[in-house]
């Protein structure tokens, strides 16, 4: 990015859209870091897991893993340059909020909403841009991301940071290799379930409705600002977002979006374990580290997590898996593939929890 940020952000304000995403390329960049090589026998490495990964996920899921690419051996400069948009639903509404400020009233209302107006794509492009970019050093593949990375129709490992968790867990790379690239099949496998986007979707747009902004808090941080210099900072950390948004949040809205994820990724550690059972010697010891991972989150997931005010509780993914044993457990394998029947079969966030509610509810 130019020396004078202020006045690139003039420059990029001419670019039309809800969000400026020059803006957020250019920030995702600078934060990503350079390309890293892929060492060519790792990459082939990995490929050759994706093989004996698909086949042991065939026998553990009643989903159709046979369709399912085979994810690519990515670094977190290219990682982050192919997702920068994956996000986009999490984003482009928030642009709907700030075009309210055209009805900002009382005396010098109209001049200021003229002079915020056009920050609103600017501040969403670093919110958006930042967010890739941390994500970029904390993800091991479209799984680990949270929330579904949706309208991407590929499967990226992220060999850095999966080699860098092995390496810092102290567990046996060559299994965390295989565990990762089971995640990520099984994870596009639920995700490529018909109605599964829609619902997703759906629950994330109610959830945008109470969502309000507050021009006073963005004109509260705008006042603080010495010079515009510091607008990138001031707009690229995470909770930025949160901090300018009001509304309440309706907690039936908020339990809706949370059931979803925990349900998606519980899902996922679930057919993960039952198809490493025989071929992951170590795999009880890799899901507890990554459990650990998972349940303290980092600057990146901060991002993901604050910029509208969403808090996804993680942790719920291990209720999850615990809902999927023990369905299976109680009534068998075939009682745990309704949920795939449609999306009213899937647990809500309090039967996660409950399985013996979920099973008086959809299997009576």
């Amino acid at each position: 990015m130019s020396d004078n940020l202020f006045e690139q952000l003039f420059e990029l304000f001419q670019t039309p859209g809800p969000v400026n995403w020059r803006l957020a390329r250019e920030v995702t960049k600078s934060l990503a870091g350079s390309p890293e090589p892929i060492e060519p026998l790792l990459a082939e490495e990995y490929l050759e897991l994706a093989l004996a990964a698909q086949l042991r996920l065939a026998e553990a899921s009643p989903l159709d893993v046979a369709a399912t690419p085979t994810p690519e051996p990515i670094d977190r400069a290219g990682w982050a340059e192919h997702n920068q948009e994956s996000f986009r639903y999490l984003v482009e509404p928030l642009s709907d909020k700030f075009s309210g400020l055209g009805g900002m009233g009382g005396m010098g209302g109209a001049a200021m909403a003229g002079m915020l107006q056009p920050l609103g794509p600017a501040i969403l492009g670093m919110q958006a841009g930042s967010m890739i970019g941390f994500m970029s050093h904390r993800v091991l593949g479209q799984f680990d991301a949270g929330l579904p990375p949706l309208d991407h129709d590929h499967l990226y490992l992220i060999i850095p940071n999966v080699e860098a968790f092995a390496m810092d867990e102290g567990l046996d790379a060559r299994q965390v290799r295989l565990w990762a690239t089971m995640h990520e099949i099984a994870y596009s496998v639920i995700s490529s379930v018909p109605w599964l986007r829609d619902r997703f979707v759906a629950a994330i747009t109610d959830f945008f409705d109470d969502v309000e902004f507050d021009p006073t808090a963005l004109t509260d941080k705008l006042g603080a600002l010495e010079d515009p210099s510091q607008l990138e900072e001031a707009f690229s950390g995470p909770g930025t977002m949160a901090s300018l948004l009001g509304g309440e949040r309706s907690p039936e809205k908020v339990a809706a979006v949370q059931a979803l994820t925990a349900f998606i990724e519980g899902y996922g550690d679930y057919v993960v374990a039952l198809a490493g059972d025989g071929v992951l010697p170590d795999q009880d010891q890799i899901a507890t580290a990554y459990a650990r991972r998972r349940s303290e989150p980092d600057q990146a997931e901060q991002f993901l997590q604050q910029l509208v005010g969403l808090e996804l509780h993680r942790t719920n993914a291990t209720d999850a898996a615990r809902f999927c044993h023990e369905v299976t457990r109680r009534w068998g394998p075939e009682a745990l593939e309704k949920v795939w029947e449609g999306p009213d079969q899937l647990p809500t966030l309090s039967e996660i929890t409950d399985p013996v509610g979920w099973a008086a509810r959809v299997l009576l």
